[in-house]
């Protein structure tokens, strides 16, 4: 039970293995943290076990690991975060990984039997098992009273795994993004920069994929999508294209394919690059593409919007959420072949229509903010602490 008189600062314990470094979730918890730990409102702790930040109002906590075997880093994680916490009087915890218990749970990720059982499709291992374990004793310890998802298919999974939860108990609380990066770039600089670098010519339309795991990001299916569109460039001679890959993936391996798809010297691959550097390559492209066999929201997404790129995804990324179909983007759902997908992105080929387009995406992707997520958090913050759920 959830006991916050409203006398004083509403003492939050904030719950992430890593703060502050690479990842979705790890960026998610640190931009929307740091700027509720601002509001004198709130006083912030985070229990991690490594983090790098520089800001004054957040208390960091180190709860220590034993990462070998490597099934015993979550559950080590989880024993010593309880153990620590308990020590403590905080108003409430929300925890961003899985944990023995907490009064609100960030859902980043799909049910883990569920994220090996049908995107890793293999047998789960014993670290598998026992995040599974400490997922069902988190979501059904009975402490928890919000369960909050970063995107409707998230929340969709979640449901399917625990339907014994109550649907209004799980809120969709979707990243945001700094925009301020993007407005301090002169976009025809970068452009003529990016494309000098990689050869790419003026008048080349320019597609852009950007992952860590190329195999689950679903490079291949991009891949075999490009064959049809180059069948169709041909045939009308709508320009010339390329596709530039970022990220870190099997880089010899899709190289391979590439080449024996005919689409060798098309398809350009940078590794991966620093963020002052990527944000520079979304200005420099014209179409940004990601075919994911599942993510959980992918920011990619909104940072390529941000940019005023169209986007084309896959209707399993979690960012469908702010795509309208033939607005400011394209959602290829499982049923449509390789054609429907090049014709929908050679549409794109046509410079008012990719501009028309792409102006519609950087608008939604202005509406969305860290700022607003993390004052969405602080109003459920709030609403725990007047007792809206017995917790």
């Amino acid at each position: 039970m959830i006991n916050y008189t409203g006398e004083g600062p509403y003492k939050i314990a904030v719950v992430i293995p890593r703060y502050g470094l690479v990842g979705g979730a790890e960026q998610y918890v640190t931009e929307v943290t740091d700027r509720i730990a601002h509001d004198p409102s709130f006083n912030v702790h985070v229990f991690a076990h490594k983090w790098v930040s520089s800001n004054p109002k957040v208390t960091f906590h180190k709860v220590p690991v034993i990462s070998h075997p490597r099934f015993l880093e979550p559950l080590t994680f989880a024993y010593f975060t309880e153990k620590m916490i308990s020590r403590e009087n905080f108003d409430l915890v929300h925890s961003h990984d899985r944990i023995f218990s907490s009064h609100i749970f960030t859902m980043h990720g799909i049910p883990h039997y569920l994220w090996v059982r049908e995107i890793r499709k293999r047998r789960p291992h014993l670290h598998d098992l026992v995040i599974a374990w400490l997922e069902k004793k988190l979501v059904k310890s009975g402490r928890c009273g919000f369960f909050l998802a970063v995107s409707s298919l998230v929340k969709e999974k979640f449901l399917e795994a625990y339907p014994e939860i109550e649907e209004e108990r799980v809120i969709v609380v979707p990243p945001g993004i700094d925009h301020r990066p993007f407005q301090e770039l002169d976009s025809s600089l970068c452009r003529r920069d990016i494309r000098g670098r990689y050869g790419i010519g003026d008048k080349e339309v320019v597609l852009l994929f950007v992952g860590m795991n190329f195999e689950i990001k679903g490079l291949d299916r991009l891949l075999k999508v490009l064959v049809n569109v180059d069948k169709i460039v041909e045939s009308t001679g709508k320009g010339r294209w390329r596709l530039l890959v970022v990220g870190k993936g099997k880089i010899g391996k899709y190289k391979k394919v590439a080449e024996k798809l005919g689409l060798a010297g098309k398809v350009l691959f940078t590794d991966v690059l620093k963020k002052s550097e990527l944000l520079k390559v979304y200005l420099a492209c014209d179409i940004f593409c990601m075919l994911s066999y599942f993510d959980t929201f992918g920011l990619v997404v909104l940072e390529a919007m941000a940019a005023g790129l169209p986007v084309v995804i896959s209707e399993r990324v979690g960012a469908k959420d702010v795509v309208k179909e033939g607005v400011n983007g394209f959602v290829i759902d499982d049923n449509e072949s390789p054609q429907d997908c090049a014709e929908k992105l050679v549409a794109l080929f046509a410079s008012a229509k990719r501009a028309e387009m792409g102006q519609k995406a950087r608008e939604k992707a202005l509406s969305l903010s860290w700022e607003n997520t993390a004052e969405c958090l602080k109003n459920i913050y709030r609403a725990a602490g007047r007792n809206f759920f017995d917790i």
